[in-house]
């Protein structure tokens, strides 16, 4: 679906009108393109002090080679031990132009210490490029050993949402909790966070915890893999399907029967299977697990599929309310059980729900959706402690996507769900996939009952 506003905010004409009366100006994002390399530009790092956390985001810098610049000597004695080429920035260099600014806020741990956000912030704020990175890495609050530093580790969650309402330009930020001797397993999520993969993600806060660290080979890190994505014959999950080909994975594409031909079409683009199967069937589970083993077995599952039968609560059926349930809740629920009871996964595999923002703040019309959605957020958090075998489960929760569905939606509200977040404009269908690969990636054994908004910053439940 095409957005006109973005084509005639481009045009000289639109830049006018739009600047004298003050409308959002969308900038185009930078999506992913492979081979790129993770991050194309600078990366400005510092930290409060420097920790275990430090020299390991010096590791992962090194890794991809990134053009590493600090404002810190100790910074920079300790990357020429690992071999990281970095250069020393001039305290009054105002004329360098970053891709990613990243803080290691991890030794903050006084509210008189988070003066040492603003000083690291303050100098460089304009200085980020177009489609840049904010990252912020702190300790779990849950792992502080007082108050003081719990707070503190905290308040940086408003820091890093505020920041990415003011940079705009498409810059993103978030901030990455990591709990305690989780260090090494932050790679994925750096490297995802830094990347063009991550374009509409922004303002959220993700928790990295201690798992076995997986090696893989970081341009394919699905090789030998086996996917299932439900619901993937259009959309979102024919995007999903193909990233997730695309790193590697062999894919199995599952959508109703009545979907057969669309489903051969995507599965034939990504040389995938077809499982042509209701996801709301007593047996499911069980198909799955079948279609999986032909292949080695089920390495990642994606619970796509969704409906919307939207109406004011006084004006739903009871059969509409049942089947968005049905559908989006009851049958993941049942799938997974299934599965998990009898074996059915792979040891580290990956379980990756998709949620809506509908979940997270409500929508006007869609109590039936809403509150499936804010159950499937519930399926993650309350699974997510009793996996074992280095299962995870994760969500993602997306906002304003442009697809057939959202092309239905009614002109005002289409266009105020496009504007009304950071990014002022609405999300690709890859956007959710390229966070979904992310979850699912062999790497990302640190994520585990995680849920990430794919919405621009969206202020909708913000």
């Amino acid at each position: 679906m095409t957005d006109q506003y973005q084509l005639f905010s481009k045009t000289p004409i639109g830049k006018f009108v739009i600047k004298n009366l003050g409308l959002p100006t969308p900038l185009g994002l930078e999506r992913f393109e492979s081979p790129t390399p993770v991050i194309k530009g600078a990366v400005l790092f510092g930290a409060a002090k420097v920790t275990a956390l430090s020299n390991t985001v010096l590791e992962i810098l090194n890794a991809i080679r990134a053009n590493t610049y600090f404002q810190q000597a100790d910074l920079d004695s300790s990357a020429e031990k690992i071999g990281l080429h970095s250069t020393l920035l001039s305290e009054n260099s105002q004329t360098t132009k970053f891709k990613a600014l990243v803080f290691d806020a991890s030794g903050i741990e006084t509210s008189a210490d988070l003066h040492q956000l603003y000083a690291f912030f303050h100098p460089v704020a304009r200085q980020v490029q177009s489609s840049g990175r904010v990252i912020v890495l702190a300790k779990s609050p849950e792992s502080c050993s007082n108050v003081a530093h719990a707070v503190a580790q905290r308040a940086l969650v408003g820091f890093i949402k505020s920041v990415g309402k003011e940079f705009k330009k498409g810059i993103t930020a978030q901030v990455v909790y990591v709990d305690e001797n989780a260090e090494k397993n932050l790679e994925s999520s750096l490297r995802f966070l830094l990347s063009a993969r991550s374009s509409y993600v922004s303002g959220q806060v993700i928790r990295v915890s201690k798992a076995e660290v997986v090696s893989v080979d970081w341009s394919l890190p699905l090789a030998g893999k086996t996917a299932v994505v439900t619901g993937a014959s259009r959309g979102i999950g024919e995007a999903i399907a193909q990233v997730l080909a695309r790193d590697g994975a062999h894919v199995i594409c599952l959508d109703v029967p009545a979907q057969q031909a669309d489903l051969e079409r995507v599965a034939a683009h990504i040389h995938g299977s077809v499982l042509a199967l209701d996801i709301t069937a007593e047996n499911a589970g069980a198909e799955i697990q079948k279609a999986a083993a032909t292949h080695g077995g089920l390495d990642v599952l994606v619970h796509n599929a969704g409906i919307t039968r939207d109406k004011t609560l006084a004006k739903m059926t009871p059969e509409w309310w049942d089947l968005v349930i049905n559908i989006n809740l009851t049958a993941a629920e049942r799938i997974n059980q299934y599965l998990l009871e009898n074996k059915g996964f792979n040891a580290q595999g990956r379980i990756v729900c998709v949620s809506s923002i509908s979940g997270i703040a409500g929508n006007l019309g869609q109590t039936n959706y809403a509150t499936s959605k804010a159950a499937v957020i519930g399926l993650v958090q309350f699974t997510a402690p009793k996996l074992k075998n280095g299962i995870t489960i994760n969500a993602v929760a997306p906002g304003f996507i442009e697809t057939q569905m959202t092309a239905a939606i009614p002109f005002a509200i289409r266009e105020a769900g496009r504007r009304m977040n950071s990014m002022s404009q609405g999300g690709l269908p890859v956007d959710v996939a390229e966070t979904i690969a992310w979850f699912a990636s062999t790497a990302s054994s640190g994520l585990n009952g995680n849920v990430v908004r794919v919405c621009g910053q969206s202020l909708l439940g913000a």
